[in-house]
């Protein structure tokens, strides 16, 4: 039989609650409207959202995880969860596009294969 130590958690404060009821969709949100204005302006965007998410996924593993405060752990969850989901739009964006662009040149050499085919028949 294991032995189970009782853990007593000091009850959050209401911001610590809401953050950590609510940090996937604030984090989602921020993620997804900062991935989007930096695939508006471009490579220097992507380079820097790229570092902050190192900075901020390492700030989090480092010290935020083991702040005694639970709305300051909850903020900071949440600034590397948006930073992580800021760096996946454009990626899955690129990817997307990149797959597209292969289906129509697959579709148009297949096309292309078609034509040439039936033109030989006749």
């Amino acid at each position: 039989m294991a032995a189970r130590a009782n853990v007593l958690e000091r009850p959050a404060s209401k911001p610590a609650m809401y953050l950590r009821d609510h940090r996937l969709r604030i984090s989602a949100w921020i993620g997804g409207g900062e991935g989007l204005i930096t695939l508006l302006f471009g490579t220097v965007a992507h380079v820097a959202v790229y570092i902050l998410a190192v900075v901020a996924i390492g700030f989090y593993v480092a010290t935020g995880r083991n702040y005694t405060s639970p709305t300051a752990r909850q903020l900071t969850w949440i600034f590397a969860a948006s930073q992580a989901v800021a760096v996946l739009v454009p990626v899955v964006y690129h990817f997307v596009k990149f797959t597209v662009e292969l289906a129509v040149v697959i579709v148009a050499i297949v096309g292309l294969g078609f034509l040439f085919w039936e033109h030989r028949r006749n």
